[in-house]
């Protein structure tokens, strides 16, 4: 069996799906690993450095030629798709909602697609969960980068010149990000207050040392995979009105709301930024999926009334070597669960629950009825 890494095809994206920390997970399987030509620029890690580990260079055609497994952090072309050997399998960060023609590819020619964004969220799977590992990174990330575009430090010092007062931040949305956000603010000496539409995360954002910011939307709560509940138009229109109030008073508003699957919901409108104090920042963490505030781009930072809002692709590949570690742990234990030594191959058994949500295309048939 050969199991092949291979770059990422987005230039805004450093991570690599292998890292010379975890890699011996894989070897110890006894299988050869294959990965593509400088898989490891991003990561400071050079060809030669896995290669001394035991892995074998080539290009990325040779390896989709030439694999029975490929590990990926972006969505494959049609065209690579169709140079792969008939019953190989694709494991890794697909985007699958966004790429219907890489399933009816994997479909139409009997390549197997595990996409790694499915895996539930149950406690036997967490050591697999990309969403969580890189939303922890980006959560941190947001903070830090925010910080850089404001005018002010964000701990209160008292100096003989006088006392600076820390900066206020507001985190909306209290998932992964949203907790190491809350938490990597509060480090840095920020006052922090978060919302979240889900009550039961009050006691989190409390331990951490931030306050809870209580709005009244009626009935909501969260699914049985941990996300927040999609509000109602009524809803989100009393939320905006609330937490606008929050805002107004905040140096760094970071919003981390997005809802699987579906666009994420606009939460700052242009009304609530104008109130805002100029030289105040928001950063919006859900730019990629829609975004949460008006008028926020994909990688660019824009001004409105002194405001600046900031959107960032791949915020976790900000600290890629750390992004990458998580993330070749989350494959590699996919792996090893479900790698049967005897056979030196993948046991797809339908009847575990993470194979059933994680596996969209298999033997030539569409599993997933989201995609059918």
């Amino acid at each position: 069996m050969i199991i092949s890494a291979l770059k990422s095809n987005n230039s805004t994206d450093n991570r690599s799906p292998i890292h010379k920390e975890t890699i011996s997970t894989l070897i110890n399987l006894g299988i050869e690993i294959w990965f593509e030509d400088n898989i490891g620029e991003g990561v400071n890690t050079s060809n030669e450095i896995f290669q001394e580990l035991g892995l074998k260079k080539h290009s990325r055609n040779e390896c989709l030629e030439n694999s029975d497994l490929v590990i990926t952090n972006q969505s494959l072309t049609k065209e690579e798709v169709e140079l792969m050997k008939k019953n190989a399998t694709i494991l890794g960060m697909v985007n699958p909602f966004s790429n219907q023609e890489l399933i009816e590819t994997c479909y139409k020619s009997n390549i197997n697609l595990v996409s790694m964004e499915f895996i539930p969220r149950i406690t036997r799977a967490q050591k697999m969960d990309v969403l969580s590992s890189q939303a922890n990174l980006a959560g941190y990330v947001a903070v830090i980068e925010a910080a850089k575009h404001l005018s002010t430090a964000l701990p209160m010092m008292m100096t003989a010149a006088g006392t600076l007062k820390p900066a206020k931040v507001f985190v909306i949305g209290v998932g992964v990000a949203g907790l190491q956000a809350i938490a990597t603010a509060k480090r840095l000496g920020a006052r922090v207050e978060a919302f979240d539409t889900r009550d039961v995360v009050e006691e989190q954002v409390n331990s951490l040392g931030a306050k809870f910011v209580k709005i009244d939307l009626g009935e909501t709560g969260e699914t049985d995979q941990g996300y927040a509940k999609e509000l109602t138009e009524e809803q989100i229109k009393m939320q905006k009105e609330l937490q606008s109030k929050v805002c107004e008073k905040s140096d760094i508003v970071i919003t981390t709301a997005q809802l699987f699957g579906r666009p994420a919901p606009q939460l700052i409108d242009n009304k609530t930024i104008d109130k805002m104090i100029p030289g105040s920042v928001i950063f919006d963490m859900a730019v990629e999926s829609g975004g949460n505030v008006e008028g926020s781009q994909v990688d660019e930072i824009i001004e409105r009334n002194g405001v600046k809002i900031i959107g960032i692709s791949n915020l976790a590949s900000r600290v890629s070597s750390h992004a990458s570690l998580a993330l070749s742990n989350n494959y590699n234990n996919w792996i090893i669960d479900f790698f049967d030594k005897d056979s030196l191959s993948i046991n797809f058994d339908f009847e575990d629950e993470i194979i059933q949500s994680s596996v969209l295309v298999y033997g030539g048939k569409i599993m997933n009825e989201r995609f059918k």
